[in-house]
């Protein structure tokens, strides 16, 4: 056996701090808690020690060392050392902040880079799951007596109507920490057996986010970096939630902020804070949409104008008005590629002719997961056993799969890279944008622009990351 099978009831009994520290899995919590121990850590006073820890009798059962250390490791995350520690220290909980179940859950999720903090009632008990690398791990389970005063807690913090269960509801808490700050957005949903919760830990530090390190190819960011250059016009960025668009509307502001340059954000969430650079949130509550707060940027001398989303036809004729008055504007809008973008726009109502006049560059992105480096393994490549959308492009004779060790958590990934599709508009494109020509892959190839399903098949050719992650990628094409 590879490892000791624990439901989230069980791991829940112990810390990670604890799981490690004495090399216990838990076994089962009767009237006696027992526990699997390392042979070689046991010794005369542990018992004695976890029962004082526990307050009722202990069992212990000598089990072998491999066996625990490949249980701890798969179950029990060790925080990340980091280079900026931000330890959680929220203002708004009280002296008793770490004995605090809300507390302990954010700063579990933060100690193990989480983006989000899922919190879900079912018919018979009530979960917390943790999305770690875009997938999402159960961590804890509650009865369903505990779930309405976490529910409370929750919506306290984040300054939510408590009495208000029938509708949904959004807020956000501020984290403060010895090095900055960062805010947590609150999203509730009524549901059949009570209402769901999503914690979003927004990071507000921006100082490592760096263009050359996001996963551009070389004529990838020198294409991009050439479409800056340009003053007015509409750059956009394509992808699913979650793909890192963001990330990299940041990295470009980065780029772009100079003190003779007037820049304006409109986002919702406002994930990082940058100085010199105005940002608005998002409200929609009260009016504060993007198309309103686009109309009110003409008025305020913009250089550069960075919107969060193209949603609706109303803010993507505002931002073509802002690009044709001498605008540069930034954008992100949901297609499945960058060329989709186009005919995303012109279904929205934009004429051809205006969009192959202000679209400098269409870019679309993916994250992908990465193969530990200590545990993939290399295999031949069976053809015979792909299905025909691998058979029809991989050449290589060999492949890496997710294996799995203590450094991954057994996963068999460590961490995510973005992989980007980048298409400079040139006079041709533009001519084919007015003629509403939407099959220019042959035209591509000939500028040697890949596509995201080129990148991502010589990822794998690299052994950087394996055909099942890349398999929703290439059924796009």
């Amino acid at each position: 056996m590879d490892f000791i099978e624990l439901t989230t009831e069980l791991q829940q009994i112990i810390t990670p701090d604890q799981a490690w520290y004495y090399s216990i899995i838990p076994q089962n919590n009767d009237d006696a808690i027992s526990f699997y121990i390392d042979r070689k850590k046991v010794n005369g006073s542990t018992a004695d020690e976890l029962e004082i820890l526990f307050g009722k009798p202990v069992n212990l059962e000598k089990t072998d060392s491999q066996l625990i250390n490949k249980t701890l490791g798969k179950y029990y995350r060790k925080r990340e050392e980091r280079k900026i520690k931000r330890k959680v220290q929220n203002v708004l909980f009280d002296n008793n902040q770490h004995e605090d179940i809300l507390y302990k859950l954010i700063d579990e999720a933060n100690s193990v880079n989480s983006s989000d903090i899922h919190i879900e009632s079912y018919k018979d008990k009530c979960r917390v799951r943790l999305r770690i690398d875009g997938k999402l791990i159960e961590r804890n389970t509650f009865s369903k007596s505990e779930y309405p005063a976490l529910v409370n807690k929750v919506k306290i913090k984040a300054n939510l109507d408590i009495a208000e269960k029938r509708l949904p509801q959004d807020g956000r808490i501020l984290f403060e920490s010895d090095n900055g700050e960062f805010d947590i957005r609150v999203s509730t949903l009524p549901s059949l057996f009570g209402e769901k919760i999503v914690l979003r830990l927004l990071s507000r530090d921006s100082t490592e986010i760096n263009i050359r390190q996001l996963g551009f190819e070389e004529k990838q960011l020198s294409d991009y970096l050439e479409g800056l250059k340009k003053t007015h016009g509409i750059i956009l960025i394509s992808g699913p939630t979650g793909s890192g668009k963001t990330t990299t509307l940041y990295a470009t502001l980065k780029i772009l902020n100079n003190e003779d340059t007037n820049i304006l954000t409109i986002e919702d969430p406002i994930e990082y804070t940058l100085d010199g650079i105005n940002q608005v949130q998002l409200k929609e509550s009260i009016g504060l949409t993007f198309a309103s707060a686009l109309r009110t940027f003409l008025r305020q001398d913009p250089d550069i104008i960075m919107l969060g989303e193209i949603r609706d036809p109303e803010t993507a004729q505002m931002a073509i008005r802002a690009a044709l008055t001498g605008h540069l504007v930034l954008s992100t809008i949901h297609t499945n590629s960058a060329w989709g973008t186009v005919s995303r726009l012109i279904d929205m109502g934009i004429p051809s002719f205006l969009l192959a006049d202000t679209l400098n560059l269409s870019i679309a992105q993916r994250l992908v997961r990465l193969l530990c480096p200590k545990c993939k393994k290399k295999q031949a490549f069976e053809r015979y056993n792909m299905s025909s959308v691998i058979k029809d492009k991989y050449k290589s004779k060999w492949h890496y799969t997710a294996q799995g060790c203590e450094y991954c958590y057994y996963t068999g990934y460590k961490g995510r890279r973005a992989i980007f599709e980048v298409i400079p508009i040139n006079t041709d494109i533009a001519q084919n944008i007015k003629n509403e020509v939407y099959n220019i892959n042959e035209y591509l190839k000939t500028k040697s622009i890949k596509t995201m399903q080129e990148i991502a098949i010589d990822l794998v050719c690299d052994g950087e990351t394996s055909f099942n992650e890349i398999y929703p990628i290439l059924l796009n094409n």
